[in-house]
């Protein structure tokens, strides 16, 4: 029986077919790596249709409401990344910001919240080179979308 062992290797081969796919098959279920277990959550997309967005609704409109003074680089409402471009305060034309927000949360919670800045400043030949932000900037960043987010939920549940 020269053909046994590839009798024996085919069998397992799909067996190991069979358990690959029932296990991709019941992850189907999962909605979100963060959420929980809540699911994406709908919002009105004005014309009568509902858009998933996979953050948490309050989060991500605080979030954008907040880094308005900034251009918008990206914005990902599925991954909830928001990313801003360099942005010049004019009345320190020698230094500029960046910002990057994660939303890691479908919940509203403080900690779903993660915020980096990037700071650059002009050096003499007129290039700009990386620079530290203050931890409190990112600190105080934060805070304001979560009192943003706040707001944005007491006026819905108001009314």
């Amino acid at each position: 029986m020269p053909f046994v062992r590839g009798t024996w290797m085919r069998g397992v081969a799909s067996s190991a077919l069979a358990v690959a796919l029932l296990g991709v098959a019941g992850c189907s279920h999962v909605m979100h790596p963060f959420g929980g277990g809540n699911g994406p959550k709908t919002t009105d997309a004005g014309n009568g249709t509902s858009a998933a967005i996979g953050v948490n609704g309050y989060l991500w409109r605080a979030t954008l409401d907040t880094l308005s003074f900034m251009p918008l680089a990206s914005a990902d409402p599925y991954g909830g990344v928001v990313i801003t471009d360099w942005y010049v305060n004019p009345e320190k034309p020698d230094e500029r910001f960046k910002c990057t927000v994660y939303i890691l949360d479908a919940r509203l919670r403080a900690d779903g919240l993660n915020v980096a800045v990037f700071k650059q400043n002009k050096d003499a030949g007129g290039n700009w080179i990386d620079a530290p932000s203050a931890t409190q900037t990112e600190t105080d960043i934060e805070n304001a979308i979560l009192t943003r987010a706040r707001q944005l939920r007491l006026s819905n549940i108001k009314g």
